[in-house]
């Protein structure tokens, strides 16, 4: 009988990518023969992780006891990654050798654990430092440059985008080149909400994948799914959703390889055409859609979208009660305040519930109530600033987000200062402080969050910082200037190539520091192609246009002077037979029936006009004392009455 660790050896010698079963065959009956031969146990191990059996390798590992376990940590954190154990993958790396952890099997293991891990930061350190190496192997480069690609897409939908370079941000030529740098390009726009150039490199990606050689049809058809997939996504956010449709009925989602990516798939099919669908039926399609395995995990991204979408969907059916309490646990589970997200959309969506999906005073009545009980909840406090500004009256909103602003800067515990000076938060103060025309709060609010983010450069937010100094070189203080200059060194530091902080730089120091605005002058456009085709006597002539404004800039609301109220006269109501320069009656006040032209109709109304006019008969009046002396009255004598008595009736 042959020796089975000869025939394992000879096997592996002639062993190609598609001979893992026979090579799994040949290192059992090498471990049923000696259970200590190292070699076969790691062999079994290697072919089971290349079958994708990663639980049993991992038992494969556990039995061949600590020897195994300590010359297979590299097969073991690989097992444990696939297999969604990312903790234990990470303990299971730094157990491992100096010496094992500097190689580069490591170094490329340890970053995408990293990565799954949604260490995005870490991740991407790792493999600037792999590709600035040049001890790779052939094609490596190529991977790493994809995976790079990824990982800047995901910094980009977590909002950290600040850390990475300008020209890491924008896509270039380079990645069209093939249809994975393509695809990861466009997620890259897609995170930075730049639809229509997405659109545009995942149509080159479909092309690319399509056109591949190295591909056999089943992998083309496993590569193109997800990107047609990313394609209706991004059709849809652009407004050609019966074009998304029609992409969506050519994907089959049972064809989808990855769990995640299907569900994803199944809940934007979902989502369009929401608006007149049954929302029960569309609550049994999203739960259907988006149920998971332990082992098939979402990004945290794309899980609180899938969430959110659940949540509002719980609206639609009235589960109020429901949604209140489990949103109000989680809520009160996580430390507030924080800038969070995921955090401030629980917010909106418990004060929704709240409130029964009212709006308006009916709203406000039922939530301000909920503010006194959670005043550290940004999302309700923006939620009712919100309503506020619906209701078009900013004041209290203002009112209210001072209030908490001040309440977080009094504050003495670490990370305060980062909400108070969230991009976020800082854009509603100036939106509000701009409804009421307060320039100067305004001013005052950038250049405080210019100053905190300018103290963290590693995580300091770009566009907030670009925001604030362009405001501040408006002033005319020099204070405000200055801090303007240092605001655009902060961001010409971390980037030459950004046009907007370069000219914020020349326009701070161009009258005080001409040694530091020396080296950028040659960057920036000349004046005379900026004013090339502008005819400057034409706008003398034609004037400097303004724009009318609804308030004074001098004062503010609460300074002026109430105006007062116009009295409205009315206008003068003449009769109908009126005619100009005829004397009016003298008896027009009368009534009718006393003026002098009055006549009766009918007997009756002229016999009742004689009696009490001219001509009339005359009425007998007499005169009658009273008794005691007090003196006497006119009365009028009964008509018809004659003296003497009257004759009784005689009896018949």
């Amino acid at each position: 009988m042959a020796n089975p660790a000869a025939t394992l050896t000879s096997l592996l010698r002639a062993s190609t990518i598609q001979d893992h079963d026979e090579v799994l065959k040949a290192a059992n009956a090498a471990i049923k023969a000696s259970k200590r031969d190292t070699n076969a146990q790691r062999t079994r191990v290697v072919a089971l992780l290349k079958l994708d059996r990663f639980d049993d390798a991992l038992r494969a590992v556990a039995e061949g006891g600590d020897s195994l376990e300590k010359e297979c940590l590299f097969e073991k954190s690989y097992a444990l990654y696939k297999s969604g154990q990312l903790e234990d993958a990470e303990k299971a790396l730094d157990a491992a050798s100096s010496s094992s952890k500097s190689s580069r099997a490591f170094r490329h293991l340890a970053a995408q654990v990293a990565y799954r891990a949604e260490k995005f930061s870490d991740a991407a350190n790792a493999y600037h430092h792999l590709l600035q190496e040049q001890s790779g192997l052939p094609g490596e480069e190529s991977d790493l440059k994809i995976n790079l690609l990824a990982t800047n897409a995901q910094l980009e939908w977590n909002g950290l985008g600040n850390l990475l370079e300008e020209q890491e941000r924008q896509p270039s030529r380079d990645h069209l080149e093939a249809f994975e740098t393509a695809y990861n390009a466009a997620c890259t726009c897609i995170a930075r909400g730049d639809f229509s150039r997405a659109s545009v490199f995942l149509k080159r990606a479909q092309d690319l994948c399509e056109a591949s050689e190295d591909l056999s049809a089943e992998e083309k058809k496993g590569e193109l799914l997800p990107i047609m997939v990313q394609h209706a996504y991004v059709l849809t956010r652009l407004g050609r959703e019966a074009e998304a449709v029609a992409l969506y009925k050519s994907i089959v989602a049972y064809e989808i390889p990855e769990a995640p990516t299907r569900a994803v798939a199944q809940n934007n099919q979902v989502a369009i055409g929401v608006a007149g669908r049954n929302p029960y039926l569309t609550h049994r399609l999203l739960e259907k859609a988006t149920d998971l395995s332990k082992s098939d995990r979402l990004f945290e991204y794309q899980a609180s979208v899938l969430k959110r979408n659940k949540y509002a969907i719980a609206l639609q059916i009235q589960k109020f009660d429901g949604l209140e309490s489990s949103t109000s646990k989680l809520i009160l589970q996580n430390p507030s305040p924080t800038a969070s997200v995921e955090i401030a959309g629980l917010g909106v969506i418990n004060a929704a519930a709240h409130t029964r999906l009212q709006t308006g005073t009916k709203a406000l009545k039922g939530i301000l109530p909920l503010l006194e009980k959670r005043p550290t909840d940004i999302g309700l406090l923006l939620t009712i600033i919100q309503l506020y500004v619906q209701l078009n009256n900013p004041g209290p909103a203002l009112s209210l987000l001072d209030t908490f602003l001040k309440r977080l800067e009094t504050a003495s515990v670490p990370g305060y200062e980062d909400v108070r000076y969230a991009p976020g938060l800082v854009a509603v103060a100036v939106a509000l402080y701009r409804l009421q025309g307060r320039q100067n709060s305004i001013r005052a609010e950038l250049a405080k969050a210019s100053t905190h983010w300018r103290s963290k450069s590693k995580e300091s937010s770009a566009s907030l910082l670009r925001e604030a100094g362009v405001e501040l070189l408006r002033s005319s203080n020099r204070e405000d200037i200055a801090s303007a200059g240092e605001t655009f060194e902060t961001l010409v530091a971390k980037s030459e190539q950004d046009p907007i902080a370069v000219a914020g730089l020349v326009a701070s120091f161009a009258n005080d520091d001409y040694s530091k605005i020396e080296p950028y002058l040659q960057s920036l456009t000349p004046v005379e192609k900026l004013t090339a085709g502008t005819n400057v006597h034409e706008l003398i002539n034609a004037g400097v246009a303004s724009v009318p404004t609804s308030r004074s800039v001098g004062k503010r609301p609460a300074e002026r002077e109430p105006e007062k109220a116009v009295k409205r006269r009315r206008k003068a109501r003449l009769p109908k037979n009126y005619e100009e320069g005829k004397q009016p009656d003298p008896e027009r006040w009368l009534p009718l029936r006393d003026r002098s032209t009055y006549r009766p109709k009918g007997k009756k109304g002229r016999k009742r006009a004689q009696e009490i006019t001219q001509g009339g008969v005359v009425r007998e009046e007499e005169t009658l004392e009273l008794v005691g002396g007090a003196g006497a009255v006119k009365v009028e004598k009964a008509p018809g009455v004659q003296g003497g008595k009257k004759k009784k009736k005689g009896k018949k």
